[in-house]
């Protein structure tokens, strides 16, 4: 699991001081990129060396609002990894409560094609598989269990 916190700022809110609906994906992009930093690497770098990580598909659950300058834990979780597709889940929690849940689904493309991260990028790729054992294991138990890989907000 990463751990990455934010406040809700004034822009991102509706008319009626909730953060708005549009502004989860925003955060979950924020916190994939955070990770992928996090773990050594950069994301500009993977970039410009044409390895991209496309939005294949996403999902947001919406429990509890967040209101302007609410501050915001968003934990990101591996739950699926098999060396071109990524899946991810994230859990946003508000003073202690979840908020909301959302996943997102990638695929890694290099020159337009499909790209397997074991040939273009084997330190992501061993990474990821380790961290997806990992988070396989924290998904398991309690929803709010903690775990020492954070992200600095």
């Amino acid at each position: 699991m990463f751990l990455y916190k934010r406040k809700a700022y004034y822009h991102e809110t509706d008319k009626m001081g909730v953060v708005h609906h549009s502004s989860y994906v925003k955060w979950m992009e924020e916190t994939r990129a955070e990770f992928v930093d996090s773990v050594g690497l950069s994301s500009r770098k993977l970039d410009e060396e044409g390895l991209l990580c496309p939005v294949a598909g996403l999902t947001v659950d919406y429990k509890k609002p967040v209101e302007f300058m609410d501050e915001v834990e968003i934990r990101l979780y591996i739950t699926e990894y098999d060396g071109t597709l990524l899946s991810l889940r994230y859990d946003f929690f508000n003073r202690g409560t979840l908020c909301t849940q959302a996943t997102s689904k990638h695929f890694y493309i290099k020159n337009g094609w499909l790209a397997s991260l074991k040939k273009e990028a084997p330190e992501l790729d061993a990474i990821l598989k380790r961290l997806a054992v990992e988070d396989r294991a924290i998904a398991q138990g309690p929803a709010n269990q903690k775990t020492d890989r954070e992200g600095d907000s």
